[in-house]
Order: C-alpha cells, then structure tokens, then sequence
C-alpha cells in the first residue's frame, strides 16, 4: 500500500511542480525551492547586512528539499534534508549551518497532522511560507536597524541647533554657576578699586614735601621772600 501512494504523490508533484523536481532514485528526489519575498513599493528589499555591499543586492538564493520515503511512507514522515544547489551563491538572508534544523523542526506539527495521507506538497508549500517569513523578518530588523541609525544621527544634527533642554537640575546648575561668576567679578572690581585708590593716597602723599625737601628743592627762600613781599 505505501509503495502505490508513494507511486501517486509522486506523478502528482511531477504535474505540480515540472521544473523544480530533480531524481535522485526510487525512493528519494528533491525539490527546488524559490522563496517568494514579495517587494515593497516597486523596491527589492535591502539586502541582509545593514553594511552589505551594493553587488550583492539580489533575491535570495534557491534551496533543495530532499525527500526519502521511508516504505511505510505515508503512514510514517518521510526525510528531509535542506541544502543549496551545487555552486550556489551563499544566500543572502538565510544561513543552513543554523537554520537548517529550525526550518525541519518547524515542519514537525505539519507532518504530525497529516500521517496515512501524501503530505510532501504540504510540506513544501509550508517549508516555503516559514522560509519567507523568516527572510521577512529578518529584513525588517535590518530595516529597524538602518532607521535608528538614521534616527540617531538626525538627533545629533539636530541637537547642533538647540541648546540643552532645561530641567530644574539643569537651572540649578546653571544658576550657581551664574552666581559664582557674579560674584568673582565683584571681587575682582573691589580689588581694582582698592588698588586705584591707594595708588591715589600714594601720590597725595608725595605732593606734601618737608621743610628739609623744601630747601634741598631751592623753594624756601622763594617762599620767604614771597612773604616779605606780602607784608610791603
């Protein structure tokens, strides 16, 4: 019995997928899978690094579901493997050395489900949907990404024509600094005028000679006499 349905699923997929199926033997064969990652306003998504270089903007690589039928196939799950085609470009948003295992796993509830009947249409249509879903997700959190950079740097720009948003920790910062630098201004005018009048007392003090400076200076006689000429 399982040999006949494996026999009729078999002709089936050939009818549904004529291109993409490639023999391997009686029992196993793989199928080609081409994700579907649908574009965004007539724009191919960006590619998977943020800092990916502009040559390697191009849809994602295909991959290669084999399946073996075990002989009690489809009364127990077939096996699966996923892989890249001969000589593949490394695909741009996907990596098989760790999402290999997660994408079967996730096949799982899939094939559970669907036991004693001929699932592998199923599981390829599934095995695609969780592939562009994960390339979807993965593109928006680059996406995510590239904008909060983009955000980041239009804050900075931005904060080059504002001042510092005033909160009272701020004010009060600022106002103490605003007092201190009143107040050493203050002091330093006093100083200044301190210094301006004891230069003036000093220059007072020279104009009031002596009477022993008055007659070094020749002006004591100059005085007498101008006295006498008084009392004439």
């Amino acid at each position: 019995m399982g040999r006949e349905e494996q026999t009729e699923e078999r002709e089936v997929l050939d009818s549904i997928f004529p291109d993409e199926i490639i023999d391997i033997d009686e029992k196993s064969y793989r199928i080609i899978i081409k994700p579907d990652v649908p574009q965004q306003d007539g724009e191919a998504p960006p590619p998977y690094s943020a800092l990916a270089p502009a040559e390697i903007d191009n849809p994602p690589a295909a991959l290669l579901l084999t399946i073996t039928y075990p002989p009690s196939y489809p009364d127990e799950a077939p096996m699966l493997d996923l892989s890249l085609p001969p000589n593949a470009p490394k695909p741009l948003y996907l990596d098989l050395s760790t999402d290999r295992t997660s994408l079967l796993a996730s096949l799982t509830t899939t094939i559970e489900e669907n036991l004693g009947i001929a699932m592998v249409f199923t599981i390829v249509t599934v095995l695609r949907e969780n592939i562009e879903a994960l390339i979807l997700d993965r593109v928006a959190a680059i996406q995510t990404a590239k904008d909060q950079i983009a955000e980041e740097a239009e804050a900075k720009e931005n904060a080059k024509f504002h001042g510092e948003k005033v909160t009272r920790e701020s004010f009060l910062r600022w106002r103490e600094g605003f007092r201190g630098e009143m107040e050493a201004r203050a002091e330093e005018e006093r100083i200044r005028r301190e210094l301006v009048e004891m230069k003036g007392k000093a220059g007072k003090k020279e104009d009031k000679l002596t009477g022993r400076e008055l007659w070094e200076k020749g002006m004591v006689g100059k005085v007498e006499e101008d006295e006498g000429d008084g009392y004439g």
